[in-house]
């Protein structure tokens, strides 16, 4: 029942100042005026300094990243993890990354290629518009002039030797090194570089790099003075060394003969803006490419990383043979803290974070994602991508988008600073990457790829150009 006296008010302030509510009409503006009032929000971005990746997909921004311009304020360390399944554009954008990291003067980039068709790795269409040779190992072309990198390089430390051989060998046995084996090892390393040091028996200098078959000699047949240091016998110290021999002989004279046992081949160019190891001839499943991975990561690590301001990338494709093997995931662990303070940022790509996590490395593979600062995660299955968000710790939201991403669509997590990002290539780019090799789980998948991204382009300049067209705003 209505107030009498309220009601009577309402009677009398209409009678003396007319009604008191009001119709609003509808206002025609433009959207470029509404956005004054319905203002956007979005999540803050990296800064506006360094490589353009494409777009922020929720709020349409460009998205930038650059480890070396985030590293110290935004990021703890310059490390970058790639995850996904073959076919959603990992491939295209490691390549796009290291193309426009390469604008930049003091850059620098060594890619361990691990895939290829046609006889050559999926970088060398790239390499050759550098106009960059890459360094393919091959078994078959190293014992006819072939590339060869040598464990025993002198630009490599002793220490560093050292430890190189005993890895090799332990990644080849699947096992550590017990004390014993490794005092033959040491002895037998010991030697050579002592005679290499020296003089030959007419007082001549040696003039030739040490090689592993120097050592593999030394094993089979130690000097006494050796033994004696540490009073053992002779014979012992033989045995000691016999079965670290016959691992080393399959370096000399076995299915990777050729690429180590020589000197390391003259003119590798160290200074050339992109170094590619093409690793495409390798059995990717074979005991030889995780033995490749650390011979070649020691060989940078003490010929390549310089203390000359210079910024690198060194970019490993297939990675799980370095974090899956403890012995090698030890090597690239004090790589990766060496190089931290000389400007090296690792990128690592791997297919399924549960290759790694589950395997018998699983405590260095954690050191190693602990220092990647920066995650990319492509399309997953569910419980691939319920796996990776407890292991990465991503947010739940996160999570449960990983399965649902298209191709060209990734999780970015940098250091915390979640977004998701829709990669963008250019059409000059777009002929290095989007190649056959480039995508060897699917010819076809590259031109499906290209044409997407030229469609989501098109609608994206339609888009803008539409935002300065007149719109009605009740």
């Amino acid at each position: 029942m209505l107030d009498p006296l309220a009601s009577l008010t309402d009677a009398f302030t209409s009678f003396l100042f007319g009604k008191v509510e009001t119709t609003r009409l509808p206002v025609r503006t433009s959207t470029g005026q509404a956005q004054a009032v319905y203002l956007p929000t979005a999540a803050p971005g990296l800064g506006d300094s360094g490589v353009v990746i494409g777009r922020e997909v929720y709020s349409g921004k460009g998205y930038i990243y650059d480890p070396f311009q985030l590293y110290g304020q935004q990021l703890p360390a310059p490390h970058w993890l790639v995850l996904g399944e073959s076919g959603n554009g990992k491939s295209a954008l490691e390549k796009t990354y290291v193309l426009r990291q390469l604008r930049f003067r003091d850059r620098q980039v060594v890619v361990l290629d691990a895939q290829g068709e046609d006889g050559v790795g999926e970088w060398n269409l790239i390499a050759q518009q550098l106009g960059i040779t890459p360094i393919r190992l091959d078994p078959a072309a190293a014992l006819h002039g072939g590339i060869r990198l040598n464990p025993l390089d002198p630009a490599i430390t002793t220490t560093g030797q050292l430890a190189l051989l005993r890895t090799i060998i332990e990644v080849a046995t699947g096992r550590g090194l017990d004390e014993r084996a490794g005092f033959a090892l040491k002895v037998a390393h010991a030697a050579v570089i002592s005679e290499f040091g020296s003089t030959d028996g007419n007082g001549t200098t040696l003039d030739r790099q040490p090689v592993l078959t120097d050592i593999v000699e030394q094993l089979r047949h130690p000097e006494a003075e050796s033994a004696e240091t540490m009073n053992v016998d002779i014979d012992d110290v033989r045995a000691w060394g016999l079965d670290v021999a016959l691992v080393l002989d399959r370096l000399v004279d076995g299915d990777l003969r050729g690429m180590f046992d020589g000197p390391t081949t003259a003119g590798i160019d160290l200074d050339a803006p992109l170094i590619v190891f093409d690793l495409s001839h390798i059995d990717r499943n074979s005991i030889a490419m995780p033995i490749l991975m650390a011979i070649v990561g020691v060989w940078l690590e003490h010929t390549w990383i310089r203390p000359d301001r210079k910024k690198r990338i060194f970019l490993v494709e297939e990675a799980w043979h370095i974090i899956n093997s403890p012995f090698v995931a030890q090597l690239f662990q004090r790589l990766l803290k060496f190089g931290r303070r000389l400007g090296l940022s690792f990128v690592a790509v791997v297919h399924h974070l549960s290759d790694v996590v589950d395997g018998a490395a699983a405590r260095e593979a954690a050191a190693i994602l602990k220092m990647a600062s920066t995650r990319t995660i492509y399309a997953q299955k569910a419980d691939e991508a319920r796996a990776t968000g407890r292991v990465l710790g991503l947010p739940r939201w996160a999570v449960e988008i990983i399965p649902t991403l298209t191709p060209g669509i990734a999780v970015w997590d940098v250091n915390g600073n979640v977004q998701v990002v829709k990669h963008l290539v250019t059409d000059i780019e777009r002929p290095l990457v989007y190649t056959d090799r480039a995508m060897t789980e699917d010819g076809d998948f590259a031109r499906e790829l290209a044409a997407e991204a030229a469609a989501a382009e098109r609608a994206a300049a339609a888009l803008e150009a539409g935002s300065s067209s007149e719109s009605t705003v009740a």
